[in-house]
């Protein structure tokens, strides 16, 4: 697997490849809001139905670790070095990068990122959506 100058251009040109077989290496961003990635994690799920085996995680205090070339170069590093044969990646940002129950206490929202309190991981939007959101507002739709 030759790795590009632009390592991010090869990770988003696996992702868009699609299933191609295992291993397959998971590439999924966190940050305080929906705008920053302050955190990555990869992860290496070796054979269909099995737990990842290997997990590394990049951070950055400052800046977007989507666009720290020397992260994303760590990223293929590593990707390459498992010999994935597929990548997966979520769009956007999911979620805080504190760990619940680590960071901060179980059940609770991160007091660091305030934006994700209350809100879906997957959609970014309010818990119980925008009807729930213009309902709380005293707005019908």
């Amino acid at each position: 697997m030759e790795l590009r100058r632009d390592p991010g251009k090869w990770i988003g040109k696996k992702a868009k490849a699609g299933f191609r077989g295992h291993p397959v290496g998971t590439i999924i961003y966190y940050g305080p809001d929906d705008r920053r990635a302050s955190k990555v994690a990869v992860s290496i799920i070796p054979a269909a139905g099995a737990e990842a085996t290997e997990l590394r995680r990049w951070f950055a205090e400052i800046g977007d670790v989507r666009k720290d070339r020397t992260v994303l170069a760590e990223i293929a590093a590593f990707l390459r070095d498992q010999q994935v044969r597929s990548v997966v990646m979520k769009e956007g940002i999911f979620g805080c990068p504190h760990e619940e129950g680590i960071d901060y206490p179980s059940g609770e929202d991160c007091p660091q990122c305030p934006y994700w309190a209350g809100r879906d991981r997957w959609t970014g939007e309010p818990d119980g959506g925008v009807a729930e959101l213009l309902a709380r507002l005293g707005l019908q739709i």
